[in-house]
């Protein structure tokens, strides 16, 4: 597994490069109008872009029919995948915590609270979405797999307002409104779990040849 995820670094190391850049960029440019730790709610999905296009190209240069001879299983080759997803996701966490650190320094008021409120907010959306259209992306068309992305990151957004509005019901939001969160952010993270390994019984049950 090691060999196929250093494969993928190695592939998408322009696009990851461009996409951190971006980011850092991005996070200068937001503190004039916004608060620089906002950047964290989009961040780790953009960085994520990747793992499709490395699935896509996969596909289309038909390495899947010879990775399947390798000594690696079909488990090993989705799990790379998602371990993908998830490095990608902790990079672009990195990539927008620089400018909130550098602002910091220059005196902005940058609060640690808003730090984990956004930074919450965005692993959630990033893993919701995962969770969504990393099998989609074995059940159907590779090449639609960023478009299904995309859709699946907006459609989080919607589930984590009504996870947060029924979490409000037991715990209210007012006056504690990390816990709520938090709890979304554990129920992504199951979520995303079991999306592995329904990609895996997809994947295992696909006719590669």
């Amino acid at each position: 597994m090691k060999g196929l995820l250093l494969k993928d670094l190695y592939m998408a190391k322009s696009n990851i490069l461009v996409t951190i850049v971006s980011l850092i960029v991005l996070g200068f440019g937001l503190s004039v109008l916004l608060e620089a730790s906002a950047l964290l709610v989009l961040a780790p999905p953009c960085a994520t872009t990747a793992v499709f296009i490395s699935i896509t190209s996969d596909a289309n240069s038909k390495w899947n029919k010879n990775v399947i001879t390798m000594p690696v299983s079909r488990s090993q080759i989705i799990g790379e995948k998602f371990i993908l997803y998830i490095i990608l996701s902790a990079l672009g966490i990195i990539a927008a915590l620089i400018p909130c650190g550098v602002l910091a320094i220059f005196g902005a008021e940058i609060s640690f609270a808003s730090l984990l409120l956004y930074g919450s907010i965005g692993v959630s959306a990033t893993l919701f979405a995962g969770c969504f259209s990393l099998p989609c992306a074995y059940f159907f068309d590779p090449d639609k797999s960023q478009i299904v992305f995309i859709m699946s990151f907006l459609a989080s957004t919607g589930i984590i307002v009504a996870l947060v509005l029924l979490v409000n019901l037991f715990i209210p939001v007012k006056g504690n409104i990390l816990l709520p969160f938090n709890i979304v952010l554990i129920i992504a993270a199951i979520f995303f779990f079991i999306s592995h390994k329904i990609a895996v019984m997809a994947y295992q049950e696909k006719d590669i040849t």
